[in-house]
């Protein structure tokens, strides 16, 4: 049997796992529920080959849970059933030892298949572990997420890298008495793109073009034998990281000829129509901002035409949409305003919200004085009055600095005619 060498040092505890101390580490957001076997439902979310598969194997295992497995490229509604029946004969229902039903590549499942699973784990047949590539907001049926916690997997950091090689040397029966020297690792890393899985592929296709059991890995050597297996892109490695930040960078940077480039790579090596839409769509806010709050809107109609039409025509309406951006104003101050606050939020903790803009719908809160001296807007020329929203503590910080560009100018004409010396621009 050809087993991969991912495959055969696959981890079978959770001493063993490697990486994800976040999530499985002393303490990790998921130990005590491992340990205590206390497992709700859960989506994994990360990058390829950062072990979810492998965690949720090991849950099962450490929590002594019969465990299936489901592939979402290639079951159906009706295999879904079938795996839920056979897991409610072979668990009691309602109790800790639940069945887990174990679904690889969750955001394939269509919304049907997706909603064939929410009586299973409403009513507590299956505790379903999904693993997914995906943003689950926009690829998991909003009823289904509701019942899952969602905890997010990260790239192997160069430590956790370099131990899966070092103990794939030690521990493989393939590779054990061979005389593997790791001289150089750069490569191999960088190769990886913090994928593990492909990591061990590299490297095993490294070890197996030698013909001596005496093997020195150099950059050189891996270099030399892996060019000639990479593809032009690989949707899952470094190459679709590098390119769509070059086509992230060439719309923040103006230059629609260069963001159709780079998006002229990502369509002809098959990306996922709705990754490149997404990331237009956060850019629209994140760069643009209120300079051109038309971006946004354009933005979001991109993911829901592509979404509907895919791909080939879908070409026509990204690239439609990657020009705009790039040929649009830019202004980062809502994202900096947005940060800047946030940062505040976390230094002064939950400070109290001034009296006279509380809520009042009883008579006990308005007696209580909540919403004693609001000054209602409306009622002052302009539709203005000059009061203090936030807290005593904060009192007169600036958060939100207009851009330089002409719609923001506006803007900050406006707020500055209004609020006079108060605002810090």
């Amino acid at each position: 049997m050809n087993e991969p060498l991912a495959e055969r040092i696959r981890p079978k505890t959770l001493e063993d796992y490697i990486s994800q101390e976040h999530l499985v580490g002393e303490q990790g957001a998921l130990t005590n529920q491992i340990k205590n076997g206390v497992i709700p439902s859960l989506i994994f979310w990360g990058p390829p080959g950062t072990g979810k598969t492998t965690l949720a194997q090991i849950i099962a295992t450490e929590s002594q849970r019969p465990f299936y497995t489901l592939s979402a490229i290639s079951s159906g509604v009706k295999d879904v059933r079938e795996v839920i029946e056979k897991a409610k004969q072979s668990g009691g229902l309602f109790t800790s030892k639940n069945p887990i039903l174990f679904i690889d590549e969750i955001h394939r499942f269509s919304k049907s298949q997706q909603d064939s699973l929410l009586g299973a784990v409403e009513k507590g047949w299956v505790t379903l572990i999904g693993a997914t590539t995906e943003n689950p907001s926009f690829e998991v049926i909003p009823a289904l997420l509701s019942r899952c916690q969602v905890y997010v997997l990260k790239p192997f950091g160069k430590e956790d890298l370099i131990s899966l090689l070092k103990r794939a040397i030690a521990t493989d029966r393939l590779l054990k008495d061979k005389k593997i020297e790791l001289q150089e690792t750069e490569a191999l890393l960088r190769l990886s793109g913090g994928d593990g899985r492909k990591l061990l592929n590299i490297f095993e296709l490294i070890v197996n073009s030698e013909t001596s059991d005496s093997i020195i890995i150099t950059n050189e050597s891996v270099l030399n034998k892996v060019q000639k297996n990479t593809v032009l892109y690989d949707k899952t490695g470094e190459q679709h990281y590098d390119i769509i930040s070059a086509f992230i960078k060439s719309i923040r940077g103006s230059d629609p000829n260069a963001a159709v480039y780079w998006l002229a790579r990502m369509i002809e090596g098959g990306e996922d129509v709705k990754f490149i839409a997404r990331r237009m769509l956060i850019l629209a806010s994140e760069d643009i901002g209120n300079a051109n709050p038309t971006a946004l809107v354009l933005a979001n109609t991109t993911f829901q035409a592509v979404t509907t039409i895919g791909y080939p025509e879908a070409r026509i309406v990204l690239s439609q949409c990657a020009t705009y951006l790039a040929s649009s104003p830019k202004s980062n101050a809502s994202y900096a305003a947005i940060k800047e606050a946030q940062q505040k939020v976390r230094e002064t903790g939950d400070l109290s919200v001034p009296m006279a803009i509380r809520n009042a719908p009883t008579q006990l809160m308005e007696d209580l004085g909540y919403g004693k001296g609001y000054a209602y807007a409306h009622d002052h020329e302009n539709n203005f009055v000059d009061f203090e929203f936030l807290p005593d503590e904060i009192s007169g910080t600036t958060f939100y600095r207009p851009g330089n560009n002409p719609r923001e100018k506006a803007m900050k004409d406006f707020l500055k005619s209004r609020w006079k010396e108060k605002y810090d621009f």
